[in-house]
């Protein structure tokens, strides 16, 4: 977590940049990020210079050739603000967008990218802010970075609203990651199909690093790490370049953050059993027309494949049932998902709802509904949501579903979004649910023994068969209602009265001191 200190001069530049003309929090956010990874790029180049001279030998993978050099912040930022202006904008800033090589997919989503800052008097300010902070830690780096992407949740432009960290840190700690050095096809190979930032990304990412930290250091361990591991897909050209600084900043090195409408019924989307691990939070709101889609998810969905020619209207899909079918699409067999989907998927009626909700549970292996409450998407979304978690089998699997209903996660539901620990404090359950949903996800069969009254509980597959596959938590907790005695209305009438006549004395001994 930042300290105040760093949040204060992140805010410092952000508004350096508003009153500076760039007004845009998506434009903003993209110049600090093009900032931020040239002086990173210093940074690994020189980490690459001090291991040459302990060891004596020559520069291994340079980033800079010696004619490069004035192109390293270390170099430029000294310089003064019209020449710094003029190297950045017509040298460093090109250099950066083909880094990887010009046919790399960095390269590609950097080919659009434009240099926005308008004079060189806001670049020296702004440089000399970022100079600054402190970024030698990692996690700073990415803690950095997540407070910067929050500011644009906080805008809220053209509906790019992130995943609250800590609902995305959760659904990774129960999907737990693996890297394997000594067999990369054991390794995970982890998929957001709608990667917008990359949180869901860089959340595994560092479970990964912290869990497999000796699989890192070998290289074929480390090889998948940067090179396969982790991808992304969207199709919103400013989120892929922003997402991909994100990866890059937090130390992978070949990020694979792709252009692409994952719905859509293009040869090139048809990607199916490629990943072993989703992780995701579709877009709730819109649908796609028929004749844009692929065929396989609309069959996934129980609808007849029809294309519609003509002037008529096509029949459309909700994008969050489509992304369902896509994702156990992507999956390979055996692969697992955790997702986060709208309560309406868990209970609508449509013919699309009830099949996807039967696929997951009598084709697949569904494990477990978390019911979140309305408010942790405030203050942007009211919508109650949940996550599924589930295993791809196509052959079934699905014996007893588990239910959280989650009443709280650690944040107040209004919408300030105020936490509610404090910083050093230990985590209290009644405030947030979320380390009680991770204790009990890792010892399943003690849930066995609850009762639907309970927070948590098990419901056999047969119950949700009866039900027509609701997935709904009310549909399967009980609730026990308190018996209040309440007194006689003859004995609660003579309190009130005696309470009227305590009220006149008092007023009677008030006005006599009058």
């Amino acid at each position: 977590m930042l300290i105040g200190q760093i949040r204060n001069q992140v805010d410092a530049v952000w508004n350096a940049f508003w009153t500076g003309g760039v007004a845009n929090p998506v434009s903003v956010i993209e110049q600090i990020s093009y900032l931020l990874f040239i002086r990173r790029l210093d940074e690994i180049h020189t980490n690459v210079e001090r291991k040459a001279n302990v060891s004596g030998k020559p520069l291994e993978n340079p980033i800079f050739t010696t004619a490069q050099n004035e192109l390293r912040w270390s170099v430029f930022k000294n310089k003064d603000p019209q020449t710094m202006f003029e190297l950045v904008r017509d040298k460093v800033f090109p250099f950066i967008k083909t880094i990887n090589g010009e046919e790399s997919a960095f390269a590609k989503h950097m080919r659009d990218a434009i240099f926005m800052v308008p004079k060189p008097g806001l670049l020296a300010q702004v440089i000399d802010m970022l100079d600054q902070i402190p970024m030698q830690d990692r996690d700073t780096k990415g803690d950095l970075y997540e407070y910067l992407l929050s500011k644009l949740q906080q805008s809220g432009v053209n509906g790019q609203f992130r995943t609250p960290r800590h609902i995305i840190k959760m659904m990774v700690e129960m999907i737990k990651p693996v890297l394997n050095a000594d067999d990369p096809h054991k390794s995970d190979f982890i998929c957001d199909p709608a990667s917008g930032t990359c949180g869901f990304l860089m959340a595994a990412e560092e479970y990964v690093r912290e869990h497999y930290k000796n699989a890192l250091l070998k290289n074929t361990g480390s090889t998948h790490f940067h090179k396969k591991m982790f991808t992304g897909f969207d199709f919103d050209t400013s989120m892929l370049r922003i997402g991909a600084m994100n990866m890059m900043l937090h130390g992978i090195e070949h990020p694979r953050v792709e252009y692409r409408d994952s719905l859509s019924d293009a040869g090139e989307n048809n990607i199916s059993e490629a990943y072993t691990v989703v992780l995701a939070n579709p877009p709730f709101k819109g649908s796609v027309a028929f004749d844009e889609l692929s065929p396989d998810l609309l069959h996934a969905l129980g609808k007849t494949v029809k294309k519609v020619g003509g002037k008529g209207k096509a029949p459309s899909e909700k994008t969050e049932l489509l992304f369902l079918a896509l994702i156990l699409r992507l999956l390979k067999t055996g692969g697992r998902a955790a997702v986060i989907v709208p309560d309406g998927v868990l209970f609508g009626s449509t013919q699309s709802h009830q099949a996807i909700r039967k696929k997951l549970v009598e084709e697949q292996h569904l494990q477990a509904v978390i019911s979140m409450p309305s408010g942790v998407f405030k203050p942007y979304a009211g919508v109650s949501t949940a996550v599924l978690l589930f295993t791809k089998t196509n052959s079934g699997g699905t014996d007893n579903v588990w239910f959280y209903d989650m009443q709280a996660d650690g944040f107040s539901l209004d919408d300030k979004r105020t936490s509610l620990t404090l910083e050093g404090e230990p985590v209290q359950h009644q405030n947030n649910n979320i380390p009680d949903i991770l204790v009990r996800w890792n010892n399943l069969i003690a849930e066995k023994d609850r009762t639907r009254t309970d927070q948590s509980f098990m419901v056999p597959k047969a119950d949700i068969v009866k039900e027509d596959y609701d997935l709904s938590i009310n549909r399967y907790k009980q609730v026990v209602y308190e018996n209040v005695q309440y007194d006689p209305p003859k004995e609660i009438i003579a309190r009130i009265k005696k309470l009227q006549k305590e009220m006149e004395q008092g007023l009677m001994e008030l006005e006599a001191m009058l």
